[in-house]
């Protein structure tokens, strides 16, 4: 099981009343992304695996695919925040992509910076292939495991979490950050740099299931988004569109089956 390293940079410990008790506070910082040296977006992130949020974020907005070579990634600490630069062949970046994202973006939105309503409702290229069909049995399992592997969350009980997960619901790997975006950006990066992407298998969050989730996950060659809570109507609807099923858990615990082309159930 691969987990976040330097978890504990991302939380401190203080000490609250009137119990007097230590309890675990997430931390939020800047995390500037450039290319080459040049500065492109700056999210508001856990300052954990800043290096997979960075290529998985490139990765989710196109400006890179999966075949594109990482040169390097130079990650360098301020008092201000944290900055990462990807190295990359400038062929092979989409820079018309670059250009969408100009502004920052925060831990609660994952479409911080696009420049108009079009780039926002951007419709994700899926990859064209025979996926395996995920059952209840795999999903139940993959989410009672999943808090096992959330240290950060553990200690603060204040941050979500993404998962890549073999057909079977066994966990592979794990991310954390105190936004659900960056959390899945992370897991995607992880992916990428573990040459995973294109393996089999399905994502699931501890989060409800938000419009720029299925567009970031719908990148991916995941069977399946499950989510902790229900989707949203835009993001049901794009899940329709590009035949990405989805999955939440019920009040009763069971699977509820939503999106992609089967909306009948399993």
């Amino acid at each position: 099981m691969s987990q976040s390293s330097g978890v504990s940079a991302a939380w401190r410990s203080v000490n609250i009343r009137p119990t007097g008790e230590n309890w675990g506070i997430a931390e939020e910082v800047a995390v500037e992304i450039g290319f080459n040296g040049t500065p492109w977006t700056v999210m508001m992130a856990s300052p954990v695996d800043v290096e997979n949020l960075a290529l998985g974020l490139a990765f989710t907005e196109g400006l890179i695919d999966a075949k594109t070579a990482l040169k390097s990634i130079n990650v360098r600490t301020f008092p201000e925040g944290l900055t990462v630069d990807l190295a990359v062949d400038p062929d092979d970046l989409n820079h018309d992509a670059m250009r969408q994202r100009a502004l920052d973006g925060t831990t609660g939105c994952g479409l911080c910076g696009v420049e108009s309503l079009a780039d926002a409702l951007r419709r994700p290229t899926r990859p064209e292939t025979t996926r395996p069909d995920i059952g209840q049995d795999a999903i139940v399992q993959a989410f009672d495991q999943l808090a096992m592997h959330q240290p950060l969350n553990a200690a603060t009980r204040s941050v979500h979490a993404a998962a890549w997960c073999a057909p079977d619901g066994c966990l592979r790997l794990v991310r954390e950050d105190v936004g659900r975006h960056n959390a899945l950006d992370k897991l995607i990066g992880a992916l990428l740099r573990s040459d995973a992407i294109a393996e089999d298998g399905f994502i699931i969050m501890s989060s409800r299931c938000s419009f720029e989730l299925v567009a970031k996950a719908g990148r991916t060659n995941a069977a399946l988004l499950a989510t902790l809570s229900a989707p949203t109507g835009l993001a049901l609807d794009l899940a329709h569109a590009v035949g990405l099923p989805l999955a939440c858990r019920g009040l009763d615990g069971r699977i509820n089956f939503l999106g992609g082309s089967d909306d009948d159930g399993r």
